[in-house]
């Protein structure tokens, strides 16, 4: 029973560790966004989670993003304005991004 009892903690353990990782920026967003946005907090730019709220449900949530992002601005969020390609962001680095970006939950 006790084994037992054990087993079910550390695989939930384990269940909730993925589920934090799976939130983390990935290692270029950190190295090329990182500097004024956060996923889950509003820092010199919106949270990515309040992104990605902002398109629930919109079929084309990752290329407008990307294009956001392309492009840069302001975006009505009233946060100051975005530089084109963040601090030098590939296009690769982009459509990557976008994608983690829409998929946030």
């Amino acid at each position: 029973m006790n084994k037992t009892l054990v087993s079910v903690v550390a695989v939930f353990g384990l269940a909730l560790a993925t589920a934090a990782q799976a939130a983390d920026m990935p290692p270029i967003g950190k190295a090329k966004c990182g500097s004024c946005h956060a996923v889950d907090r509003k820092m010199v730019g919106p949270a990515w989670k309040d992104v990605a709220k902002k398109y629930k449900g919109d079929a084309k949530a990752a290329s407008k993003i990307a294009a956001s992002i392309t492009k840069g601005g302001e975006f009505g969020w009233k946060m100051g304005k975005m530089p084109a390609r963040g601090l030098g962001a590939s296009d690769a680095d982009i459509k990557t991004l976008a994608g983690f970006i829409a998929g946030l939950k």
